[in-house]
C-alpha cells in the first residue's frame, strides 16, 4: 500500500497529495477499465451476444469495485486516521457517509 497524504483545504476544498507511484498504479487501474469499455462499445458495434456483454459488463463492475476498494483503504490509513488523531471527529460522518454509498444496490 502506497501511502497518501491530504493537504489543507484550498478553495474551500479538501485535497489529497497522492505520491507519483500511487498516481500511476491508480492511472494504470482506470486505463484497463477505459479499455473494457472500449471493449463493449466494440461488440455492440459487432453485434455480440446478450450474454458475453454481460459477462464483460461485469469484469468491469469488479474492476471498479477493486479500484473503489483501493482508494477507500487508502484514505481510511491516511486521512481518516490523521483527522481522528488530530481531534476532527466530524470526519467519522465523513466515513459512515462513504459506507452507506458503498452498499448502495
Amino acid at each position: 500500500m502506497v501511502m497518501i497524504k491530504m493537504n489543507k483545504e484550498c478553495c474551500g476544498k479538501k485535497t489529497t497529495k497522492r505520491s507519483d507511484d500511487e498516481k500511476k498504479l491508480i492511472n494504470n487501474r482506470l486505463n484497463r477499465i477505459e479499455g473494457q469499455i472500449r471493449g463493449i462499445k466494440k461488440m455492440i458495434d459487432e453485434d455480440a451476444y446478450c450474454n458475453d456483454v454481460l459477462i464483460q459488463l461485469s469484469a468491469i463492475e469488479n474492476s471498479i469495485k477493486s479500484l473503489s476498494n483501493h482508494v477507500l483503504e487508502n484514505h481510511l490509513y491516511s486521512c481518516v486516521s490523521r483527522d481522528l488523531e488530530n481531534g476532527k471527529i466530524e470526519t467519522l460522518d465523513e466515513v459512515v457517509s462513504l459506507f452507506k454509498r458503498f452498499n448502495k444496490n
